[in-house]
């Protein structure tokens, strides 16, 4: 047995769009519990910042934070391929992945989205995870252990006129996971979801930096305040570590109480 619940030494971890935000957050932290941490988004630099970030810092138990980047383009599979064969060649295996790169390039009623920004909404939110688990997969099977947690959205779980793609999208990762934990769980590979609500994050930008539209968004929060990435990351490292390994097909709402505040409705 591990000598904690959340002890992730030896693992190696590879987190999607980690260059900023959530991603970000639950690479340092995971690096803080021991794993070893593969920083990946589109831009090379800003993943250097975190990675610099990880090996400046120290592991629980004291040792030197260990990361390396590996620019990646999440809707081009060859892309994805170049991601997990670069990892194996650093450090020989997969133990846990976290998907959590995604777009949304479209605010409004769902008659107006445009086919492309809807296609790329598909292709980056759903289709991409579905390729990257995929290949990550077979080799935590091989081990009889691995851990895949998508970051999907409240947004999944309500309609909207606003974000309606979006929330397809991330619906679909919750089935996604489902599926996933049903197919592989027999070679004890899990699969879950996290589900934010309004999270303090360059991408979540427009509701939470004018103090009005923050208020607005947040006042059926029983918590009335929005999330912070950080809040998102000690999920993350609960669902890949010890302490859930019998955790799998499951989505976990991380929302201040949003979905459960009967005075929001």
């Amino acid at each position: 047995m591990s000598d904690t619940l959340f002890d992730l030494s030896g693992k190696v971890a590879v987190i999607t769009g980690s260059s900023r935000g959530i991603g970000r957050a639950i690479a340092l932290r995971m690096a803080q519990h021991g794993a070893r941490v593969v920083v990946t988004s589109r831009k090379a630099e800003a993943c250097e910042t975190v990675a610099a970030e990880i090996r400046a810092a120290r592991t629980l138990d004291g040792k030197p934070g260990e990361a390396i980047v590996v620019p990646c383009n999440v809707s081009d599979k060859a892309q994805l391929q170049g991601l997990v064969d670069a990892t194996l060649k650093q450090w020989g295996r997969i133990d846990i992945l976290v998907c959590n790169a995604a777009v949304n390039p479209f605010f409004g009623p769902s008659k107006d989205i445009p086919d492309e920004a809807f296609d790329k909404i598909m292709d980056v939110n759903i289709k991409s995870n579905h390729w990257l688990c995929n290949m990550a997969a077979p080799g935590m099977a091989a081990r009889g252990d691995g851990a895949i947690v998508i970051i999907s959205s409240v947004g999944g779980l309500f309609g909207s006129n606003t974000l309606g793609a979006y929330g397809i999208s991330k619906a679909a990762d919750m089935q996604l996971a489902r599926n996933l934990a049903v197919e592989w769980g027999p070679q004890n590979v899990r699969a879950n979801c996290i589900a934010p609500g309004l999270i303090r994050t360059d991408f979540a930008r427009a509701l939470w930096e004018n103090p009005e539209i923050a208020k607005k968004a947040t006042k059926g929060y029983a918590l009335r305040r929005i999330g912070e990435p950080d809040e998102i990351a000690g999920a993350a490292v609960f669902l890949s570590s010890a302490a859930g390994r019998f955790m799998t097909g499951q989505t976990m709402i991380i929302d201040g109480g949003g979905m459960v505040n009967f005075q929001s409705v």
